[in-house]
């Protein structure tokens, strides 16, 4: 990116688990020209937009833009200043990289309008706009630092007609609801866990990223038949694999409760695990597990006894817990315990 060559503002590539990261801010631009430098950053990273902002917003202006590649994807999750963008016909003959967008908000809300449509969105809502054609997004003003994760993808990598896809600009989907939901919880994991990524992990997670995108537009239309099974499946796994660990601590986290939040049987819960090589309850366990480990060799939480980091992780009975562990790791969990106190924590990044 030309633009960005000898401006202070763009961090060094952040490692991120054994990767890198872009990672562009106008931390170190001096207050007058952050405003104009983000115009650049955007029309470098996406595409050529108008941008505007209040004035007694620009002069205080502040954005964040953390970049990662995901096969084709390209996600930016940017925290800014509210403004608004457009993409206007000037510009779209300008340059026309020829991307779709997918749009999930983190924090804050405002409005998108494309085609003669005209939608609201808040946290968790999907937003889907074309940048072929002119379209208006606004941040609004009463969040001081809203945040969204952006989806870009060439359209030509869509396996819909363009026609179809000019009936997905200017959509919201509810990330409250159906696909939509599960395409929403997954960004919204996406866009808190992207820093902690490395290569192995993006590339990993391209082909969900794929079928995600491929997914929500799918369901913009009213065409979720035309997704395949399999990515399907896969998006479901990944929000019942998020949800999972997001409720680790409960001691209710049963099959039957992981099976209703999803509005599936049990039986068919027991069936994609089984497809993916695991039990329902082997894999719970398997997440506890590590979390006490990790509690056990955090210095931090020496004080804390070992029947306190069981129970705050869903192991009801202590002994149960030192069973497992000790069947798991080889050791019960007080020699692993002093074992990380005579290494200084080594054990903490084994």
């Amino acid at each position: 990116m030309k633009v960005f060559e000898g401006r202070c503002s763009e961090t060094p590539p952040r490692p991120c688990s054994g990767g890198f990261m872009k990672v562009i801010s106008t931390a170190e631009v001096p207050a007058v020209e952050r405003f104009a430098f983000w115009r650049e950053v955007t029309s470098q990273v996406w595409a050529p937009y108008d941008l505007r902002c209040e004035p007694h917003l620009e002069s205080r202006f502040q954005a964040r833009m953390d970049i990662s590649e995901f096969g084709p994807v390209q996600a930016s999750l940017m925290t800014s200043t509210p403004y608004s963008a457009e993409r206007t016909p000037r510009l779209i003959r300008k340059a026309d990289p020829g991307l779709f967008r997918l749009v999930c908000t983190v924090r804050g809300h405002g409005v998108m309008a494309q085609d003669g449509r005209q939608a609201e969105f808040g946290p968790g809502d999907l937003m889907l706009a074309d940048t072929s054609r002119p379209y208006r997004a606004e941040l609004s003003p009463d969040v001081p630092g809203g945040q969204v994760l952006v989806l870009c993808l060439p359209r030509s990598l869509l396996p819909f007609s363009h026609r179809d896809l000019r009936h997905l600009a200017g959509v919201r989907l509810r990330g409250d609801q159906g696909m939509g939901a599960l395409s929403s919880q997954f960004l919204l994991q996406l866009a808190q866990h992207m820093h902690e990524l490395g290569p192995s992990d993006t590339a990993r997670l391209a082909t969900l990223t794929l079928d995600v995108f491929t997914a929500a537009l799918a369901t913009a239309l009213d065409a979720e038949d035309t997704v395949p099974p399999h990515a399907r499946r896969r998006v479901l796994m990944a929000q019942i694999f998020g949800f999972i660990r997001r409720n680790l601590a409960d001691p209710q986290l049963t099959p039957d409760a992981i099976a209703a939040a999803h509005h599936i049987s049990l039986r068919y819960l027991h069936k994609l695990f089984h497809q993916e090589g695991h039990t329902v309850a082997g894999w719970v366990r398997e997440r506890r597990l590590e979390r006490c480990r990790r509690d056990l060799a955090d210095p931090r939480l020496a004080d804390r006894p070992i029947n306190a980091i069981a129970a705050r992780w869903g192991f009801g009975s202590a002994a149960h817990f030192s069973q497992v562990f000790r069947g798991t790791y080889g050791v019960s969990p007080g020699q692993f315990r002093r074992q990380c106190a005579q290494t200084t924590g080594e054990c903490a990044h084994t």
